[in-house]
């Protein structure tokens, strides 16, 4: 296989203005020359998508599939709500994240000249974004959560227990799309996050007048507060807010959970 990264095709899509999987295919094809890639990609065609390709891609779909012990996401974009919900478009997500659920996050692919088909028959930048792909293991169990709008979804959860039930993993799913945590556990937060943060409500409570002696607990309150917005254990379960998430899942423990969003 030919050597290139990520950087790549992200660079060789915006001075080709192609697509992810058009990029990739043709680096793969002309053995990462970006040179090349790009007159490969002339040569076919595929670069005159560009005025389009330069259009920003903000609104899409997101569909969750779980097939057996994978579950999968699967986000396709788009520029307006109109192709968002039609049913072309909505059938073909949906197609997306069961192939990537059976198969793998590399199975999109498959499925390309639909896209580019698509593409053409919109007139519109059509283009595959965030693609999660997880897989439960002995003892654990999984489930997913699609919040549907207009007819299409655009707000997909997965999340994957340890120890827990189906059903347990389809209420913490439902609690995460409608909280949006960005974090697991409190020690998942980046330490310069943590600090920065600290650094800014000491200076608050300094403003405030707050007494010197009163200020670590002071503070240490209000960090507790921007905690429980971020940290999913510890937000307060949306459906019994005297109860924290922990407190929801009892001895069982979340491995982890994905969400994909439409628009962000």
């Amino acid at each position: 296989m030919p050597e290139f990264s990520a950087r790549d095709v992200q660079s060789l899509r915006r001075s080709a203005g192609v697509g992810m999987l058009d990029a990739k295919r043709a680096l793969e094809e002309t053995g990462g020359v970006m040179e090349d890639a790009i007159q490969w990609l002339r040569v076919r065609g595929l670069a005159k998508a560009g005025t389009r390709e330069g259009r920003d891609a903000v609104q899409g779909a997101v569909a969750a599939v779980r097939q057996g012990s994978s579950a999968a996401i699967v986000e396709l974009r788009c520029e307006t709500d109109f192709v968002a919900k039609a049913p072309d478009f909505v059938s073909l997500v949906d197609d997306l994240a069961a192939l990537v659920a059976a198969k793998g996050e590399e199975a999109v692919e498959e499925r390309k000249d639909e896209i580019d088909q698509l593409r053409t028959s919109l007139q519109e930048n059509i283009s595959v974004g965030r693609v999660v792909r997880v897989e439960s293991g002995e003892g654990q169990v999984l489930d997913t959560y699609v919040h549907q709008q207009s007819g299409r979804g655009v707000n997909a959860v997965i999340v994957l227990l340890q120890g827990g039930t189906q059903e347990l993993a389809h209420d913490v799913a439902v609690h995460i799309a409608f909280a949006r945590p960005e974090y697991l556990r409190r020690e998942d937060v980046p330490e310069a996050e943590v600090a920065a943060e600290r650094a800014t409500v000491e200076q608050i409570s300094r403003n405030e007048g707050k007494p010197e002696a009163a200020l670590p607990k002071v503070v240490e309150g209000r960090m507790n507060g921007w905690f429980k917005e971020r940290v999913l254990l510890e937000q307060p379960y949306v459906r019994d807010e005297k109860r924290s998430v922990a407190d929801l899942l009892g001895t069982a423990q979340i491995v982890r959970f994905a969400q994909v969003v439409v628009g962000s």
